[in-house]
């Protein structure tokens, strides 16, 4: 076991319990959070108060199990019932099945004064008209939200059902007016920093086996060299700003439905087919991601697994690598995973909606997939793949590449903050 503290007034300590079962194979953090006493009586209860926020933005009254009635004489909608906020929807479905006895009371329909209760009671001895009346009741939600839901009560003698209202506001197609080739349909991506002549020979291997197609280069060096080039945009960056906001800023500027990332030191090969990563998209149109591997580094993937913390105990997350969940069908090489190697197809919109933490400077990668859990589907293939550049010795790209023990210490204080974890295990 050993600690990583940064003293202070004002600032953080972080304690960090390593198990290692093999040094480069499995490897955990276990996060306690202390503080001075005067961050103490802020952090925490800011924490508390952030994660409360984010649990009732990501619930509704659709999370409730429900069990259906046995035997019931009830019909009702179970699944599909979607209405726009704040407007009037008939109820569909709703009727009772004639297996039922019938008091003797007269028949009751609701005023008009009704109309817009939380509650309706209707009688009738005529089950044809009740079912009538039935067909005519609607439902309006009473709060203004993108997406929630609502649970409505249906109820006759002794039998009760439940059954859910989906609330969601509709959204506009955001579509691509891709063409046939390639080049209309994905831009190749990446990010550099001090290391131009990776960057050229990353360009040469491109232009070998891809003429046309665009090239975006996110480049924070200290002193920036143009890089020329046809169908090449450079966007140069304050120097220094890092990994995932040079991620950011690149495919902030795609404009195709697709992205291709490379890392600046990779060579494109006969075997580094773009066209074989977006037949597996174009197949599989939930796909958000998919990866191939790298020369050296092989078919690398592996899954996240997180378990729920409650509001004062963070969660933990459980990387694993070389775990697939099934076959993507159609792709016998291709499997569904949870993160993938640098080299990747994305839709470009579903990655932007995840976004790359601009606080991740040095090292980051899996973080982008952890964030992306439960939004991004991704899978890893191995027939496409590309090769990596001899490492040319660099000091200063070095000095800033590697972490030092504060950064390690930084990084981690934000994973317990941000992702309200309490342990993160690496295997």
């Amino acid at each position: 076991m050993g600690s990583l503290r940064q003293m202070g007034r004002g600032t953080q300590i972080l304690v960090l319990a390593i198990f290692c079962l093999s040094a480069s194979v499995m490897y955990s953090f276990i996060f306690h959070y202390s503080a001075t006493e005067e961050d103490s009586d802020q952090l925490v209860p800011q924490q508390i108060r952030y994660i409360c926020i984010f649990q009732k933005l990501t619930s509704s009254s659709l999370n409730r199990l429900i069990f259906a009635p046995s035997n019931s004489p009830l019909q009702y909608p179970i699944q599909g019932f979607t209405v726009v906020p704040l407007r009037k929807t008939l109820i569909p479905g709703s009727l009772l099945c004639p297996v039922v006895s019938w008091p003797s009371r007269p028949l009751e329909r609701w005023d008009k004064e009704e109309q817009g209760e939380k509650e309706i009671t209707v009688q009738s001895t005529s089950l044809s008209d009740l079912n009538n009346l039935l067909g005519q009741i609607t439902y309006t939600s009473t709060v203004y939200r993108m997406r929630t839901g609502d649970l409505a009560h249906f109820t006759f003698e002794h039998h009760e059902a439940v059954f859910p209202i989906v609330i969601q506001q509709t959204s506009v197609p955001v579509l691509y007016d891709i063409g046939n080739d390639i080049n209309s349909r994905v831009s190749i991506v990446t990010k550099t920093f001090l290391r131009y002549t990776e960057l050229q020979a990353l360009i040469s291997s491109i232009r070998t086996y891809y003429k046309d197609i665009k090239i975006i280069i996110a480049d924070d060096s200290l002193e920036p060299q143009k890089v020329n080039g046809s169908n090449i945009e450079q966007y140069i960056m304050p120097p220094a700003q890092g990994w995932f906001a040079g991620r950011n800023l690149a495919v902030s500027q795609v404009t195709t439905k697709y992205f291709l990332w490379v890392d600046d030191d990779f060579l494109f090969t006969d075997k580094t087919k773009i066209e074989n990563l977006v037949e597996v998209m174009e197949a599989t149109p939930e796909l958000d991601v998919v990866g191939g591997s790298v020369a050296g580094h092989g078919q690398f993937y592996f899954s996240l697994v997180y378990q729920d913390g409650n509001g004062e105990d963070g969660g933990c997350l459980n990387r694993k690598g070389a775990v697939t969940y099934q076959p993507v069908p159609g792709f016998p090489t291709c499997s569904f995973t949870s993160g993938v190697v640098n080299l990747f197809l994305g839709r470009t919109d579903a990655v932007r909606k995840v976004g790359f933490d601009p606080r991740l400077k040095r090292v980051a990668h899996s973080e982008f997939f952890m964030d992306g859990l439960g939004s991004l589907l991704v899978a890893s293939c191995s027939h496409v793949s590309i090769d990596h550049q001899p490492k040319i010795e660099n000091a200063k790209y070095s000095s800033f590449r590697n972490q030092q023990s504060k950064d390690i210490e930084d990084k981690l204080a934000h994973h317990f903050f941000k992702n309200h974890l309490k342990c993160v295990h690496y295997g």
